[in-house]
Formats: C-alpha cells, structure tokens, sequence
C-alpha cells in the first residue's frame, strides 16, 4: 500500500536517511523542518512522522493542534525517552510513539499499523451505542454525556469503541491492546492504563466503566 508520509524533522540527516528508506518501501514522503509548515502540509497525508525537538515549536504543541483539526494517524519520533513525555504524547492523541534510534523495520511495521486501522475506522458503518446517558456515534466519532459532547483523544475514543461493541460484556486488556494497538509488539501496557484513565476521567460516571480484576474491562451492567 502507497502511503503519503509527512515526516516532520528538523535533522537533515536523520531526515534524508528516512526519506530515502520510505520512497525505498513504495511510499510518497514529504519533508518538512517546522512545526508550522506541518500545521499546512498535514492536510495532504496519510500519516504524520513528527519529531518533537523542533527549531520553532515544540512537537508536543504541534500534535496538540493537529489533534484539533484532524484525526490523521501521527507517529512521534524523538530521542525523548523519559515516561513523562512519553505520557503526554499519548494524552494528545499521538497513535504511537517510537524513541530514536529507530529501527526501521519497526517503523515500517507500526506505520503500516495505524495507516490500517485509521482506513477501517472511516469504513465502519453508522453504529449509535447508548449507555445510561452516554451516547456513542461509532460512525461520527462522538460521544456525548447527558446529552453534552465531550471531546476524546483518538486512542480515547478508539478504547470506548471496542468496549461499546460489546456493552455489558467483558473484554480482556489483551483483547483491547490486539484492537486498539494492532500487533502485540506494539501493544504498550502502560499506554491502556494511560488512555483508560483520562477516559473515565472525562465520562464522569463512576461505575460505568469497570475493572474486572486480573482480566480487563466493561462497559454498563
């Protein structure tokens, strides 16, 4: 699958390096060095590849404003390891998140990951899910709470989705991690207990969303 790739990296060499190994791989990249020029070319591709250490913005506020106006896949690539960073980037809606050096062949494999997945959530079809007072528009990719619309990081909403499928039903972190994250390399534990936590958070109904120890999770009674 041809993909368009805005890698957004601000080392030239780090850069050509990458850019050379993606058109190697059958894909179209597209450079940029800024936090504002990707706020713009964003627009034409199917996946962002963002560093974090920019010469005019720091990554993190880039992903944060593309988080407004788009539900793209991005990819963070930093030498930015601390679990700190790592945390916010997930918080943000970053898809997945790789600390160079990067081997590529990961990079491919995670790239190709989020490209698939973000392909089959704009395929699925209209699904409205209501529990107690929470609405979830699977197809819009909304949820509302008594009637008010909250607003979900991508991962957030991806979570709630695989659960609303199966209301009442428990549904084991792996099961989660496999659908959400796609294959299990990727899958990063600490990354659902991140997600989950800001989801309960911004649902405000206790109860509704219940650890079932030792296995996973469900939705409503």
């Amino acid at each position: 699958m041809r993909v368009r790739v805005l890698l957004v990296e601000d080392d030239d060499g780090v850069a050509d390096a990458l850019v050379e190994a993606l058109r190697a791989h059958g894909h179209q990249p597209t450079r940029v060095s800024r936090g504002a020029d990707a706020l713009i070319a964003h627009r034409d591709a199917d996946v962002v590849l963002l560093d974090l250490g920019l010469p005019d913005e720091d990554g993190l506020e880039v992903l944060r404003k593309l988080r407004k106006v788009d539900t793209q896949p991005v990819l963070v690539l930093t030498a930015r390891g601390d679990e700190r960073t790592v945390v916010r980037g997930l918080r943000l809606g970053a898809d997945d998140y790789l600390v160079k050096p990067v081997r590529l062949a990961e990079l491919l494999a995670r790239m190709d990951a989020v490209v698939r997945r973000s392909a089959a959530r704009s395929a699925a079809p209209d699904d409205i899910v209501r529990v107690s007072d929470v609405e979830i528009d699977l197809e819009r990719r909304r949820v509302s709470v008594g009637g008010e619309e909250i607003s979900l990081t991508t991962k957030e909403f991806e979570l709630l989705a695989v659960l609303a499928r199966r209301p009442g039903t428990a549904v084991s972190r792996q099961q989660l991690m496999d659908e959400v994250w796609g294959d299990a390399f990727v899958a990063v534990s600490r990354s659902l207990d991140v997600h989950l936590t800001g989801l309960r958070s911004k649902l405000r109904r206790p109860g509704l969303l219940t650890t079932i120890r030792g296995f996973g999770y469900r939705l409503g009674d």
